[in-house]
């Protein structure tokens, strides 16, 4: 085991979710000479800051000193830092907080990446397997950093990480990732703002394939699936929402929407049609999440009266207030056109959409065959919202806004909601420049609809 008592160690980017603050807590513990250092003000990271008072950091804050880079042992890469940073190029070592994990245990690992739903997936897979193991833990792109539980596992507990492209070209390489089971969501259009191609951003997302151990899973609907399967070393799984592959070794949905599982010729089923989770988007996930359940040995009536209690997470089709037989949900999540478009299509009531917000060089085109079925829709201003516009425009599809303010959106909207209706609020575009970040923009939301 690597002792890093006395390293100097460099944290670039402290960020606002917690994975600094998780490393730098770490690296306390382990007698490490911490320096942290982030573009954002002390200002900005005040309430981050405040939870190491008192500790020996030094702190470089506002911009990036090249001594904080050439005279460290190691430097921790925050996932939200280009890998072309020039300041990386200075470091002898780099490594991220998923990868220290990795290095440091020996467990057995269930990673999942995606463009959309992975979230839902993983919290979907821990809400059962943490009743048949009650040790295990989740960790990875939106939840806890895996080193806040680091000394809480052994070779017995079971570990579901969700890691996003950037955590994983992070581990590109390293051999550090070893999954038991992992598994591709799907890939669609997304941070193309920080990629040159759609295949440079999947080649990050098969990263979490170079290691695995027992299982790999692909989506058999997504167009990326023969790009995944080109990459394993092992026989791919699949699963689908679709009837049509019950040839399949895997999963997959029949006529009357249950999810049979199909592995050399044994067939069970392992999810009912009837679920408390809105969505057909949702229940491509809990699909993923009964296969991968199956195959890490947990009973197939515990699998399907877990999932069919699972009632999702935060800012994903989230039922949050009930009020005059309205119905208010919260899909902040949504940061891309394609989740927008499948949150509509979840609805069979009349439904006023909330969306719009920064755009991430994203192609908004397929709006156009779903905003139109929403009762009104009212627009959040911002660079992505001017692309929906367009699209808007051209099909003749009416909207209010755009707004510069959610409080000034709701009001207005507020006198057009009948009984019997429903509100959602799924941008579809990122939230940056008018919120802090997507949980932000939903917390917002949530707490000027509970003034209602």
């Amino acid at each position: 085991m690597e002792d890093f008592k006395d390293k100097n160690v460099t944290i670039m980017g402290l960020g606002l979710h917690g994975g600094g603050l998780a490393t730098a807590k770490f690296f306390l513990a382990e007698g490490a000479n911490i320096t942290i250092t982030d573009l954002r003000t002390k200002e900005i990271l005040k309430q981050t800051i405040e939870q190491l008072k008192g500790e020996k950091i030094n702190y470089t804050l506002g911009e990036h000193i090249d001594s904080d880079f050439t005279n460290a042992d190691i430097v921790i890469k925050n996932p939200g830092v280009p890998k072309t940073s020039k300041y990386l190029k200075l470091a002898k070592r780099v490594e991220s907080d998923i990868s220290i994990f990795l290095q440091r245990v020996n467990t057995p690992i269930i990673a999942i990446t995606g463009s959309k739903g992975k979230s839902s997936t993983v919290s979907a897979i821990y809400h059962v397997l943490k009743k048949f193991n009650p040790k295990t833990r989740l960790g990875g792109n939106i939840t806890v950093s895996p080193l806040t539980f680091i000394n809480d596992v052994d070779e017995t507990t079971p570990v579901i990480l969700e890691l996003s492209s950037w955590q994983l070209a992070d581990l590109n390489g390293k051999g550090c990732l070893k999954p038991k089971i992992a598994a591709v969501t799907n890939i669609m259009n997304d941070h193309q703002n920080a990629y040159n191609s759609l295949d440079e951003y999947a080649e990050d997302k098969a990263v979490i394939f170079q290691g695995v151990t027992d299982y790999a899973i692909l989506n058999y609907n997504d167009k990326y699936r023969d790009f995944f399967k080109s990459r394993l070393n092992i026989k791919p799984l699949y699963y689908s929402n679709t009837e049509e592959p019950s040839h399949i070794n895997g999963i997959y949905l029949d006529s009357a929407n249950q999810g049979w599982s199909n592995i050399e010729g044994k067939r069970e089923l392992l999810l009912d049609p009837q679920l408390t989770l809105k969505g057909e988007h949702q229940r491509e996930n809990l699909l993923l999440a009964a296969l991968i359940l199956s195959l890490y040995g947990v009973d197939k009536k515990s699998i399907r009266t877990g999932l069919q209690e699972f009632k999702g997470i935060a800012h994903r089709m989230e039922l949050f207030h009930e009020k005059n037989g309205v119905k208010y949900y919260n899909d902040s999540a949504a940061t891309i056109p394609e989740a927008a478009c499948a949150a509509i299509n979840s609805f069979k009531t009349p439904i006023h959409l909330i969306s719009g917000g920064t755009d991430k060089a994203l192609e908004f085109s397929s709006i156009k065959n779903y905003f139109s079925k929403p009762k009104s829709i009212y627009l959040l201003a911002g660079t992505g919202t001017d692309k929906m516009m367009e699209v808007l425009n051209s099909n003749n599809i009416d909207y209010f806004g755009p707004y510069k303010s959610l409080e000034k959106l709701i009001s207005e909207l507020k006198p057009n909601i009948e009984p019997g209706d429903s509100v959602l609020f799924s941008p579809g575009a990122t939230s940056f420049g008018m919120f802090n970040n997507e949980f932000d923009r939903g917390d917002q939301f949530k707490a000027i609809i509970s003034k209602i």
